[in-house]
């Protein structure tokens, strides 16, 4: 089959490779997924688990993306709740060979069904932001309607599916980003936008929640603007400073079968958009990964047409 590689950590996405590599075989409660279409998160070539097992042993040369949509062809021994011919969706084992690949075996527990009525590549674009968002506002963050929430990069994959959701959930969400972001943010049901590089973060004021995926000075000037009782969400490491009276949570999103339900729900009737701002063909995947401009919204390979 054919396949993205990637060997040399040090050279990230320019170091990709499509070449041709077997296809996989199913393990205990695996499935093997014909890949139609594969989401990938630039930020995982820096991944350790990109790189090595669980047990610390090089893996390479490995196939990265953790997003798929597509249609399973095979049962490992002991598989229940999914069946061959059925189209599914999820997020894939990060120590394991990933989804820019025309096959991928990964474990049942980890995909679920994917609606007729949703398109392979709308479902590549949801497991990861779509989970994240779920996890960090519900979860860890136990958002309730009338908070506020201040979304950091909430033009991007995952801060417009947060926005989304918490405005759903009876959030005020404001925004923030670059300059350029101000109307993809408003449009994705921001209420109010602030300008990193132009506008002053403290004029927020209090908020309940700040929802993190930038880190640094921004994560760490965030945490003064926590209300009593409120939580900083961080999906970029343990943040650099606590709220004086809240929470401070850092997480890794993981798959969870119903949570990827709820989404997939709301983006067929209508409460949910996606966010994509590319699709490439598995052949021109090494180029579309290693962009020449600034790319708002995911980066979906279509591996079959």
């Amino acid at each position: 089959m054919k396949a993205i590689a990637v060997t040399d950590e040090a050279a990230g996405t320019a170091g990709m490779t499509l070449v041709e590599r077997p296809e996989p075989e199913p393990a205990l409660n695996d499935v093997v997924v014909q890949v139609h279409a594969s989401g990938f998160v630039p930020t995982e070539l820096a991944w350790p688990s990109t790189w090595t097992d669980r047990l610390g042993r090089d893996r390479t040369p490995s196939i990265p993306g953790h997003e798929l949509a597509g249609v399973v062809t095979a049962l490992g021994y002991g598989t229940t709740g999914l069946s061959v011919g059925q189209r599914v969706f999820g997020l894939t084992d990060w120590n394991r060979d990933g989804t820019l690949a025309e096959y991928v075996a990964v474990e049942a527990r980890n995909l679920a069904p994917l609606p007729g009525d949703v398109d392979f590549t709308v479902g590549a674009s949801l497991p990861i932001s779509g989970l994240t968002a779920w996890q960090g506002l519900f979860e860890h963050g136990r958002l309730q309607a009338g908070q506020s929430v201040l979304v950091h990069g909430a033009a991007g994959a995952v801060g417009t599916m947060v926005t989304q959701l918490a405005r759903e959930a009876g959030a005020y969400v404001i925004g923030t980003g670059r300059t350029a972001d101000r109307q993809k943010a408003l449009e994705f049901g921001a209420q109010e936008f602030v300008d990193l590089a132009n506008d002053v973060l403290e004029d927020v004021g209090g908020v309940d929640l700040v929802f993190d995926v930038i880190g640094g000075d921004i994560g760490k000037r965030s945490a003064s603007l926590i209300r009593p009782g409120g939580t900083l969400v961080s999906v970029v490491g343990p943040p650099q400073a606590r709220p004086a009276d809240g929470l401070a949570v850092d997480f890794v999103v993981v798959s969870d079968r119903a949570q990827l339900g709820e989404v997939v729900q709301r983006v067929r009737d209508g409460r949910l958009r996606t966010n994509i701002g590319n699709v490439a063909t598995l052949d021109d995947a090494v180029t579309a990964l290693n962009p020449t401009e600034r790319i708002t919204g995911k980066t979906i390979i279509r591996v079959r047409s």
